[in-house]
């Protein structure tokens, strides 16, 4: 007995105890090299995972829609619930039928004229960009810029993205018609969404808890409260960042069509349209959706200044109403951090990437956050020492 325990003495006085067994930096290490390690053997064999990314592919979209429309829906049933304890079912099927009818009315009155004026303004761009570009060019014509670098690349960047534009507009009706399977493999998906996404949006509404309830019982006993409180607080952010930027976006629309149609602007409807949908890109989706608007208005006379007020009026009420009204601060996170965040998942991801990038990173600082909390309340590496606290007294 004597001689083992003077074997565990000599043991944890040993270098390799020392250094490798009771050092947290070396553990810390091993453990990321293990995550690595991990990461690098899956991704050696991702063959074996590729089934269940196909079966994603499909089923995503769907579920994004569904969950999207959820998130809008979802506090109106609730309240009518709670406040009036109508039966769900009944206020969801009237939600349902108010939808519907929306929809056709939508269809019957705006369709045909957003339809005529896109196809008006596809046609009437490449003018409206030859125009703009002689204008550039009347402006750098000076001979402060005549000759020098700035203008030539100012106007190779104004040839290349204004043909590239022509086609790629000139193109995409044609394109999509003759490439019939491409069209056909299309339209069936967006069918398929709409079928589908009503009932499994019928069945998260209706179900809610019991889906919740479910999927907790999967989960140990130990891990469950805390798990629960994680999925509670990514549903909570996530369903205010939907419900802010789609009815942010909105607004911002019905400002926009409001104003165009007060000062004339030709294709007020679908401008207004694509500064609803790029909107909902922070940041970067106001300036975007202003520049065909710019380009539109420079060649008609007097029609740039009143855009110019229609876009300041419209970030007025936007910045100063709307938004705090709707969005206030719900994400917590910095205009810096938004930015760089929508540039690296544009970069890795495309569109989709920017559209999901902050909901993406708003799940991520949730998970990340509990977790850290975790690392904190186990190691004692967090722990103030009386001197610290002494300093916070005085």
């Amino acid at each position: 007995m004597e001689k083992e325990k003077n074997q565990k003495n000599s043991f944890k006085q040993s270098w390799f105890y020392r250094w490798f067994v009771n050092n947290k930096l070396t553990v810390g290490l091993l453990n990321i090299f293990l995550v690595l390690l991990i990461i690098f053997i899956f991704s050696k064999v991702s063959y074996v995972f590729s089934p269940i990314g196909q079966v994603l592919g499909i089923i995503m979209p769907t579920l994004l829609v569904s969950v999207v429309l959820y998130y809008l829906i979802d506090p109106l049933v609730n309240y009518c619930d709670d406040k009036f304890h109508i039966n769900r079912v009944v206020t969801i099927s009237v939600v349902f039928v108010i939808i519907f009818a929306l929809l056709i009315w939508g269809i019957l009155s705006f369709i045909p004229v957003l339809q005529s004026q896109i196809e008006s303004m596809i046609n009437h761009w490449p003018s409206y960009w030859d125009s703009f570009q002689n204008f550039l060019g009347k402006f750098l014509g000076d001979k402060n810029f005549s000759g020098s670098q700035l203008q030539e690349q100012l106007q190779d960047a104004g040839q290349y993205w204004g043909k590239k534009f022509t086609k790629q507009a000139g193109n995409i009706i044609p394109t999509t018609f003759n490439n019939l399977g491409s069209a056909v493999g299309i339209i069936t998906n967006i069918g398929m969404v709409l079928l589908t996404a009503p009932f499994i949006l019928f069945f998260m509404l209706k179900d809610k808890d019991k889906f919740f309830n479910n999927f907790f019982e999967y989960v140990p006993n130990k891990f469950r409260k805390s798990s629960k409180e994680v999925v509670t607080e990514i549903s909570n952010s996530l369903s205010a960042y939907i419900r802010g930027q789609i009815t942010v976006a909105f607004w911002v629309g019905v400002m926009y069509f409001i104003g165009y149609l007060i000062i004339g602007q030709r294709y007020g409807l679908p401008l207004a349209i694509i500064a609803t949908v790029l909107n909902l890109i922070p940041y970067v989706g106001t300036p975007l959706a202003l520049l065909p608007s710019l380009v539109i208005a420079l060649f008609t006379p007097g029609m740039l200044l009143k855009v110019i007020i229609v876009f300041i009026i419209e970030q007025t009420i936007e910045t100063r109403v709307v938004s705090p009204l709707v969005l206030g601060n719900k994400m917590q996170m910095h205009p810096v951090t938004t930015i760089l965040v929508l540039l690296a998942a544009g970069s890795l991801f495309g569109v989709l990437g920017v559209l999901l990038g902050i909901p993406a990173y708003a799940i991520l600082k949730i998970i990340f956050s509990k977790a850290f909390d975790w690392f904190k309340k186990r190691s004692n590496l967090y722990e103030e020492s009386p001197e610290i606290i002494d300093e916070k007294e005085d």
